[in-house]
């Protein structure tokens, strides 16, 4: 995958055209651990000095926390020269008592409150509060996050009804006027896929956990869907939060929790697939996803300059056909998944 930090994919038959290789800042907002400002700036600075830009946000991420330092960094930056993308669905507001206020999950974080609002007043909102929060005047495109049961519990179901009947409404009245050239969806899992995402005409779904290396279920179903309707997809979790990168002697971690003893015993399958061919985890990670038609970025986060720079070297390594097909062949990923052509 060639220069794969600036290759532009269009998104869907939108104005928007995204860089292949992009930045995800949920690390921005601590959630594993603080991050001095020092190390943000380097980070950053690691990331645009390496080509890449284009960058995802959101006021959930530390709670307003990452889109404050990601846009302080941005607004100096030559407006033309970036695409950026935040989210709608939450906004933020100041606690009843900052004092005992509890930040979880986040590590560290700022002291605001989360408030769901899916409905057209609150998606204009998260987006106006968005804006002042980046300190930018224009984003490229908002993603309705989280409309996800697993995270909402009993207001899912009002949540749905929000975005349907009105949210919706706001997300097309600000393509129409150019303030944002598309709109997508956060999807954090394979049922949400095929049951949350054909809510409501998307140019775009940013996938998080139901299509990686380790998980292909979505490919016949979740994503066939999206690519009959001509949706996008930008892959947000191509590390699948953490395994694909630390490998099984690491923290293991999937999915945002422990992985499983199945899990585990996957990806050892394929570590060993990767040592016969002299290939790194998480460069078949970040190039396995960006090898399906309709996949037009891909956004790992990362904290440190260290990790931006081992990103960008794993999304331009050679990799053998012969890998590929060795994973295909001992049924380690779906045999019909689209792969990269080797080199």
């Amino acid at each position: 995958m060639p220069n794969a930090t600036q290759a532009l994919r269009k998104v869907a038959s939108t104005s928007l055209s995204l860089p292949a290789f992009g930045f995800g800042s949920a690390h921005l907002g601590e959630l594993y651990g603080r991050v001095d400002e020092a190390d943000v700036k380097a980070t950053l600075d690691a990331a645009w000095d390496a080509g890449v830009r284009y960058y995802d946000t959101a006021p959930w991420y530390g709670r307003g926390l990452s889109e404050h330092r990601l846009g302080g960094y941005l607004r100096s930056k030559p407006r033309g020269e970036f695409k950026i993308s935040t989210k709608v669905g939450r906004t933020l507001k100041r606690p009843q008592d900052p004092k005992s206020f509890d930040r979880s999950p986040w590590t560290g974080g700022l002291n605001f409150e989360v408030v769901w609002d899916y409905s057209y007043d609150g998606v204009m909102r998260s987006y106006e509060q968005a804006l002042q929060r980046l300190a930018l005047d224009t984003v490229d495109a908002l993603v309705i996050h989280d409309l996800d049961a697993g995270y909402q519990g009993e207001r899912f179901a009002q949540s749905k009804k929000e975005i349907s009947e009105s949210g919706v409404k706001a997300l097309q009245e600000l393509k129409r006027s150019g303030d944002i050239q598309a709109y997508g969806m956060g999807i954090n899992t394979d049922e949400a896929l095929e049951t949350v995402a054909p809510l409501v005409d998307l140019d775009f779904c940013l996938v998080a956990m139901p299509y990686t290396l380790l998980d292909q279920r979505s490919l016949h179903r979740g994503m066939a869907e999206l690519q009959k309707r001509g949706v996008s997809v930008i892959i947000g979790a191509p590390f699948a939060s953490g395994i694909l990168v630390t490998g099984s002697s690491g923290p293991a971690h999937y999915a945002y929790g422990k992985a499983s003893p199945e899990v585990q015993a996957r990806v050892r399958g394929i570590e060993a697939v990767c040592k016969a061919h002299n290939v790194a985890l998480p460069a078949a990670a970040l190039q396995f996803v960006l090898a399906h038609p309709i996949v037009v970025s891909v956004i790992p986060g990362a904290a440190k300059p260290s990790e931006v720079r081992e990103n960008i070297a794993h999304a331009d390594a050679p990799i053998p056909a012969a890998f590929w097909s060795d994973l295909k062949a001992q049924k380690l990923i779906d045999p019909d998944s689209p792969v990269p052509a080797g080199r």
